[in-house]
């Protein structure tokens, strides 16, 4: 049985969590594979709203197992407060819970060299969520990191010890003031939680429970854009988010891949620095920021918001080979007259309809189609046939557009404000 992926076509915040929740009645596994807990997957369902940042987004449903994966790294404070939250709405975790061994683990230390990389860049800086993300990946790639399986072991504390005496001389050497003493006893408080769970060699048990015909969804965290690779360098996260990280971050092998479903909001947002053409600093920009609720929730930050950009879509569809998109958030566009959408790009002289290399300095200048709005409030719509003409037309203009069909719609947080328009 081959695994699909679900991941975000833009700069991550698409509403990854709540999709997932909807599709795992149809699944067994759910497994993240990559990030960490900058993540902030948000689902809401009979009246409780909770964010996951570590946990995949699966663990509301009965008799679904949850993975996280070996690319994924962790932070056990965070992941902590997650299952005490999860606790609390009597969820079970020990029972549908799995670790991989191989996952990373973010120490205190990481989170202040975090800070302290951020403070050093000024206005270079990237806009980091401060959680210690990129100095875990980093330690991962020069071979020094802690990791989930080390906790088994006698000489954990030995390799801890190492790890951060090399953080410590970092520290030293940037002038960076820190107090690592409270931190280190919720660090320590948080392992021995981590204790009582189950680890597990996570690419053996995938790839079992794909022998036996188990149906697994693959969980992306953060969006395409902000891939260490493909996404608008240096202003991206650092780990794979498109659907190859998902080979890498459990294990599967390429041609055990299926459907990649891609969710993309109805106009752009992004969190943090970065290029963003079709950003708007203006009046509509705010309303669109009120209307969606645009804010983090990781950070709380106000997300920059702008019209929907076709070039960058495309190019995320292109390196993901998305199968089937999902439209989130078209009822934030309700009351628009017109709506605006970024067709291609003015550099100088030169119109272009792809993401080029120099995205981040090139003067990019959006060039716009305009679309009629809708007046309808979108919360209440159940059923396809009950769109307003405008969105069909909207939604049929980017089917065409990308070459690629508009599954689902989501129109509002809810797990019941989702239009499945096709099978």
């Amino acid at each position: 049985m081959p695994v699909d992926v679900l991941l975000g076509l833009q700069w991550g915040d698409e509403g990854k969590g709540k999709i997932v929740d909807v599709f795992t009645p149809e699944y067994d596994v759910v497994a993240r594979f990559q990030g960490g807990p900058n993540a902030g997957h948000t689902l809401e369902f009979e009246g409780i709203k909770h964010v996951l940042h570590t946990i995949p987004s699966g663990v509301f449903r009965k008799n679904c197992i949850n993975i996280v994966g070996n690319g994924v790294v962790i932070d056990p404070i965070t992941l902590k407060k997650e299952i005490e939250s999860l606790q609390k709405l009597n969820v079970d975790i020990s029972s549908i819970l799995h670790i991989s061994r191989k996952a990373h683990i973010i120490i205190p230390t990481h989170r202040i060299l975090d800070a302290a990389s951020e403070a050093q860049k000024g206005k270079e800086k990237i806009g980091s969520t401060l959680r210690g993300i990129g100095p875990t990946y980093m330690d991962k790639t020069g071979r020094n990191g802690l990791r989930v399986g080390y906790i088994e072991d006698e000489d954990f504390m030995r390799r801890y010890d190492k790890l951060k005496s090399k953080h410590e001389e970092l520290l030293e050497q940037m002038n960076f003031e820190y107090s690592l003493d409270e931190e280190e006893k919720k660090f320590f408080e948080a392992i021995g939680l981590m204790r009582t769970l189950s680890f597990t060699d996570s690419e053996h048990m995938l790839n079992r429970l794909m022998k036996q015909g188990k149906k697994i969804l693959a969980e992306g965290a953060q969006g395409s854009l902000l891939d260490i690779d493909f996404g608008s360098y240096p202003f991206v996260t650092s780990s794979n988010t498109i659907s190859a990280g998902a080979c890498t971050g459990l294990g599967i092998a390429p041609g055990n891949i299926g459907r990649v479903f891609g969710i993309f909001k109805a106009y752009c947002t992004r969190v943090g620095s970065g290029p963003f053409p079709t950003e708007l600093n203006d009046d509509t920009g705010e309303q669109l920021r009120k209307a969606g609720n645009e804010f983090g929730a990781t950070t709380g930050r106000p997300r920059r918001c702008g019209w929907i950009d076709i070039p960058a879509l495309r190019y995320a569809i292109m390196i993901n080979g998305v199968t089937d998109l999902i439209m989130t958030k078209p009822d934030v566009l309700s009351g628009f007259d017109k709506i605006k959408v970024c067709t291609s790009y003015k550099i100088g002289s030169k119109t272009i309809d792809y993401m080029p290399f120099d995205f981040v300095n090139a003067p990019i200048e959006p060039v716009y189609e305009e679309l009629p709005g809708w007046k309808t409030d979108l919360t209440e719509v159940r059923e396809e046939s009950n769109f307003p003409a405008e969105l069909s037309n909207y939604i049929s203009y980017l089917e065409k557009t990308l070459e690629v069909p508009v599954s689902v719609v989501s129109v509002g947080p809810d797990r019941s404000q989702t239009i499945i328009r096709k099978k």
